[in-house]
């Protein structure tokens, strides 16, 4: 068999063949060969090596070291402002947690080092001249499309709960599935989730939500998720018969993440949006009603799951910036938008530009995972019209004092005493400008102003 060439950087392989020169074996490790393989541009390039700590410390004594890890057997080399892990072949040890070992053994080779990682693809090893190292099947799951667990899937999983969640953001990266045992014993393992500290599943299902297959990993392992995550449970075959769903609460949010458009977000405002495409129903089997026509009814679904949304939020340990821009979305992402220039004007004022953007762009989500007909298509029209004249509007109509051709300096010049009624006056300008009642040119506001003052 043609073996398989992988372009190192000149750093990582610098560090190999350092370490090498010293007489110890070393070999870029995870990740780094898994992406590769793909053709994908790794971000990081770990080493494992036969050398300990102490001996890396040695060994690149010249050289920027973080020694953070080095209990565990990991000595971070900072070259070029990058840092490379290099770790020693080692096995854990019991983990009562399930998330930590109790202990590490440092080993001398490489097959026993592989032997602990969590998945096949995950436990490829290189070196230039021998080639990828594959004990597990890696390669034949890559092509497969598979995660599948190194041994035995309920061993992984009871060492290290979080693997749970690593198995779903792989398959969500990578657009692969759980091998049928690895997602059976996932599911079989998921409420250890608990055990797992609110930052680790936060930063696990935030990279799910970010990667590009999300919605199909939603759709197919909701319930695995909702080991860390409870109220996805309730979600899931809740229906919702009637003219304007095709899907139960759950399916529906797994194919409205599917359908949202990030283009033009930044990090942001995509982190933002796939959060509260994630939550936006979140509340539906709270509020579920059915009428004497058998259609389900979600009255006040987003006030509700915007409160529901809020307590899961905070008890992920989300940014603020999440946590408030997720919740204000949801909280208003089935109510009517506003037509006409004055009242889209207002709402610019309201919520801003860069908010009612991300409306837009969970309504349109959010209407795609709809049943396909004519009333929904009605829906997204109107959408469509909102962020048309809202976009133009917000480039070039008048919805914040700032805006006004006047300012409280002109007034107070103009006769008004400085204080509070100066505020007063121009949120009243502005209303004015937006009803389209008085032009933005300073003559005419200024005699508006005026006017104002006179009347009792």
């Amino acid at each position: 068999m043609k073996q398989e060439t992988i372009r190192l950087p000149r750093d990582a392989m610098w560090l190999l063949q350092t370490l090498r020169g010293a007489g110890y074996s070393a070999y870029v490790v995870g990740g780094c060969v898994r992406d590769s393989l793909l053709g994908r541009r790794p971000g990081d390039w770990d080493i494992c090596t036969s050398a300990r700590p102490e001996q890396m410390r040695q060994l690149f004594a010249d050289q920027r070291l973080i020694l953070t890890g080095e209990k565990h057997g990991t000595v971070g080399v900072v070259l070029h402002g990058t840092p490379y892990e290099i770790t020693t072949y080692r096995l854990d040890g019991t983990y009562r947690d399930h998330r930590h070992p109790d202990e590490v053994r440092f080993v001398g080779n490489l097959t026993e080092d592989l032997a602990r990682r969590d998945f096949t693809i995950n436990a490829m090893a290189y070196a230039p001249g021998e080639g990828v190292i594959d004990l597990y099947g890696g390669r034949k799951d890559l092509a497969a499309g598979i995660v599948r667990c190194v041994g035995d899937p309920s061993s992984r999983f009871a060492e290290d709960a979080l693997r749970i969640l690593r198995a779903l953001r792989f398959a969500a990266r990578l657009g692969f599935t759980l091998e049928e045992t690895t997602a059976a014993q996932a599911l079989a393992a998921r409420d250890s989730l608990q055990t797992v500290s609110a930052e680790r599943i936060y930063a696990e299902v935030d990279g799910l939500l970010m990667a590009p297959h999300a919605g199909r990993t939603l759709a197919q392992y909701g319930a695995i998720l909702a080991g860390a995550v409870p109220e996805v449970g309730a979600c899931i075959g809740c229906t919702q018969p009637g003219r304007w769903h095709c899907y139960d609460v759950w399916q529906h949010t797994a194919a409205a993440v599917r359908e949202l458009d990030l283009r033009g977000q930044d990090t942001r405002g995509a982190r933002v949006l796939c959060w509260a495409t994630f939550l936006h129903d979140i509340a539906k089997p709270l509020c579920r009603s059915v009428g004497p026509d058998g259609a389900a009814h979600f009255k006040g679904h987003n006030q509700r799951g915007a409160v529901v949304a809020r307590t899961i939020l905070r008890r992920l340990k989300a940014p603020s910036y999440l946590i408030e821009g997720a919740v204000g979305l949801i909280a208003i992402h089935d109510a009517p938008l506003p037509t006409g220039d004055a009242a889209i004007l207002k709402c610019l004022n309201r919520y801003g530009a860069v908010f009612l953007r991300r409306l837009c762009a969970l309504k349109y989500a959010d209407l795609d995972a709809h049943a396909r007909t004519p009333e929904v298509a009605c829906r997204r029209q109107d959408v469509t019209v909102f962020e048309t004249r809202m976009t133009e509007l917000s480039r070039t109509g008048c919805y914040t004092i700032r805006q006004l051709a006047v300012n409280g300096a002109d007034l107070m010049a103009d006769g008004l005493p400085a204080g509070p009624a100066v505020g007063r006056l121009l949120n009243a300008l502005l209303g004015s400008v937006m009803e389209g009642r008085v032009p933005n040119e300073r003559e005419a506001l200024l005699q508006e102003a005026r006017r104002l003052q006179r009347e009792p």
